[in-house]
């Protein structure tokens, strides 16, 4: 099959289209051939060696955990799904031909392919991020970096529990904040008391999206380290505060669905791109202000 690989670690260089071996669904899982594949900053990362320690790579790498397509094998053991539906996928090598996955949810069929493809890694990190603050319906969340994919998904999910959410981002994003059901603010110094003015009563909760040095802030905020969630600072300026970093939610991507099909989740695409100009979008990711998701068409290919 064809997919986007790198043969070391590196800059966004090392990237190209090449042929390596097919791979094949396992027990529990199922084989997708891919329509479409998001890129996430953690694609950029893992290529360039960041985290060869938490996910060490066995080259030719494909980088990729965000995929839709079409079922094309079934393994052992998985049921309700057959060959020839259409599946959101969330695992390791989405960005090429064929990707095996474990946890994948229906595609439903009003859904765009680039819209299918945004969901998985937003969708569980911050499903994942809500439950690690073990919130109640009728508490306060703020969100640092609402306006973003994890950021805005967290915020989506959110606010169909019943909580209600104060998130930051620049005056630009504020209406598409309001119109998801956020209070919005701008970030930065003087967060803390912007946030007293929104919600009087206190703040039960915080999660970190933009990894922008805003830990101490936000535990002053919510009072207690241990109700603020990171995905982005892992610098240890507050020890106490929750890490998660590509965190899984195996029932996040069914949630997100049926919130999508009763008019209740969406995420902003940015741009889409060819496969062969994968260095192009891990680029945009990673030095670019991406204003929602960047997506990959893997079927022209």
């Amino acid at each position: 099959m064809f997919a986007l690989t790198f043969p070391e670690y590196g800059p966004s260089s090392v990237l190209a289209v090449t042929e390596v071996p097919e791979p094949h669904a396992g027990p529990g899982q199922i084989r997708i051939k891919v329509r479409t594949a998001a890129v996430n900053p953690i694609d950029w990362k893992v290529r360039a060696g960041y985290l060869h320690e938490l996910f060490p790579v066995a080259f030719p790498g494909i980088p990729g955990y965000d995929s839709a397509g079409v079922v094309d094998e079934v393994g052992e053991g998985v049921t309700g799904v057959a060959i020839g539906d259409e599946v959101i996928g969330y695992g390791p090598t989405a960005q090429a031909e064929y990707t095996v996955v474990g946890n994948f949810t229906a595609k439903p069929a009003s859904m765009s392919w680039e819209l299918a493809a945004a969901l998985p890694t937003a969708a569980e990190t911050a499903v994942r991020s809500l439950e690690l603050l073990g919130l109640a319906e009728g508490q306060t969340v703020v969100i640092d970096g609402a306006a973003g994919s994890v950021g805005s998904a967290a915020a989506q999910f959110a606010v169909a529990k019943g909580l209600k959410v104060i998130g930051t981002a620049s005056e630009a994003n504020h209406d598409y904040l309001r119109s998801i059901g956020v209070q919005p603010t701008v970030y930065g110094e003087g967060l803390p008391e912007r946030v007293a003015a929104l919600a009087p009563e206190g703040v039960h909760g915080a999660i970190d999206t933009a990894g922008a040095g805003s830990l101490p802030e936000l535990a002053a905020i919510t009072g207690d380290p241990k109700q603020v969630v990171t995905i982005a600072d892992f610098s240890g300026s507050v020890p106490e505060a929750q890490v998660t970093l590509h965190a899984s939610a195996y029932h996040a991507l069914a949630e997100a669905t049926a919130l999508f099909e009763a008019g209740r989740f969406d995420l902003r695409i940015d741009s889409v791109h060819e496969l062969a100009d994968g260095a192009k979008a891990q680029d945009a990711s990673q030095f670019g202000h991406p204003a929602g998701k960047i997506i990959l068409n893997v079927a022209a290919n």
